[in-house]
């Protein structure tokens, strides 16, 4: 049996963290854990996540690849997203003034981008989900420090990367291990970058990514028409070059369309009854660069056609009465509307939009379920390797609490619909799942998932 430095059995150790993991404790460290839970110690726990031999990604494969056989699916919802870990100090891995959802501002802190897998049910307040995968994002201010990096064991490979760079990473990660991709679900912290978008489109991926009002498209005629209309050349002087078709943000697009044109949309059922919104889709082509620059220029990029969602809050007197007497101010509802950018085929109907569109709350969920239940935010390391160890490990005890709520249905009111705000998961019953999870972490060890454990050699 795989041994840990000191000789005790490898299994203890992993036992002894996962199972700290999956308790009540209001802060899971090693030190707390250790207090707790029979049979280790703090420095087994600080080895299993310092010092022994094992690769967090080839766990997080292992899981993802278990998952998928024990509940097959055949199509899913990739939701990229990044969440704050509040830090204090300046040693820790990635840590600096940085902004954090989290906080709502500004602080110190890291922040790890992550890739949620929602089984194509998003309209039900319980779908399966579970996350693939996690990186932490290494802010300049780390990469160009030698000294930091050195300190903490930052691998050489791990360059600059922006978030949604990352996000392609985890993307790339997801389709190699098997996860089946329908759509890409972000916010418009992803979806405002062009080259993100680009990324998607060069991997043939469809995506519901939320975009900013300012942000450019061209409208699909008028594309088809400037292409066919090829400068001629006269034989004199530097040939003429093709300019792009007119450039439109995605607002000016919107209030131009008519009023008929927005629909009311029922997209799921909530605790205060069926949650409606009001939408409207047009087709597009999403794009930069203005006329003044030629379509060979760097700065000019004109995408696939697909669809322009807007989307704004049904107004009191519609939702009241299907008879509204009374309109919204206008200027008032355009302040509420959000957009998105889609490469959804040309039959995809509106509601199922408008359901994409809502996916992420799943990685919004999953951020506060880990970080309540699960010690995401606990990890006092300061290593790339700690870090990104925790992470699996923590992957791994909400996965599995995950599949247990799937397979152990729990009663009315103790489910966990996107609506609520405090997290059900002390409502299972711990023993219980603490017992099934020996299961699958047997199942690791007896398949060699999980590499022998060895004092990390220089």
């Amino acid at each position: 049996m795989p041994r840990c430095s000191d000789g005790t059995p490898a299994e203890t150790a992993w036992n002894a963290r996962l199972s700290g993991l999956l308790t009540d404790l209001p802060h899971k460290t090693c030190d707390t854990i250790a207090d707790v839970i029979a049979g280790t110690s703090v420095e087994r726990l600080q080895h299993l996540l310092t010092d022994a031999a094992w690769d967090p990604l080839e766990l997080d494969e292992a899981r993802v690849k278990r998952l998928l056989e024990l509940h097959p699916v055949t199509d899913g919802i990739l939701v990229f997203d990044d969440t704050g870990l509040p830090k204090q100090g300046t040693a820790s891995v990635g840590v600096a003034p940085q902004y954090s959802g989290t906080l709502g501002k500004i602080g110190n802190c890291q922040v790890v981008v992550s890739a949620e897998f929602l089984a194509d049910d998003p309209a039900s307040s319980t779908p399966f989900h579970w996350p693939v995968s996690a990186q932490l994002f290494l802010p300049e201010s780390w990469t160009e420090d030698d000294e930091r990096r050195k300190q903490a064991r930052v691998p050489e490979e791990i360059s600059q990367h922006t978030k949604p760079e990352i996000a392609l990473g985890l993307l790339d990660r997801a389709r190699l291990w098997g996860v089946p991709i329908q759509a890409v679900v972000v916010d418009a912290g992803y979806g405002d970058n062009p080259n993100f978008l680009r990324g998607l489109d060069e991997r043939q991926v469809p995506y519901m990514c939320a975009v900013e009002s300012t942000f450019g498209c061209r409208l699909p005629d008028e594309v088809a028409a400037t292409a066919a209309q090829m400068p001629v050349y006269s034989g004199r002087g530097q040939p003429r070059k093709a300019r792009p078709a007119p450039l439109y943000t995605v607002k000016e697009l919107i209030e131009a369309q008519p009023a008929s044109a927005w629909q009311t949309v029922s997209w799921r059922e909530g605790t205060k009854g069926t949650m409606q919104i009001q939408a409207v889709a047009i087709r597009v082509h999403w794009a930069t660069g203005s006329s003044l620059h030629s379509t060979s220029h760097s700065r000019v990029h004109t995408g696939p056609e697909g669809w322009l969602l807007a989307e704004r809050p049904v107004p009191e007197t519609i939702a009241a009465d299907p008879q509204p007497t009374q309109a919204v101010p206008q200027e008032k509802e355009k302040e509420k509307i959000k957009y998105w950018l889609s490469v959804l085929p040309e039959d995809t109907s509106l509601p199922r939009l408008v359901l994409l569109a809502h996916a992420r709350w799943v990685v919004e969920q999953f951020y506060e379920d880990a970080k309540q239940e699960c010690g995401l935010d606990h990890f006092q390391g300061r290593s790339w390797d700690g870090l990104h160890r925790h992470l699996a490990l923590v992957l791994l005890a909400y996965s599995f609490l995950a599949l247990q709520r799937l397979q152990l249905p729990l009663p009315a009111g103790e489910v966990f619909p996107p609506s609520v705000t405090r997290s059900s998961l002390p409502h299972v019953h711990r023993q219980v799942l603490l017992w099934l999870f020996q299961d699958l972490l047997l199942w690791l060890l007896q398949t060699d998932q999980i590499q022998t454990f060895r004092p990390r050699r220089n």
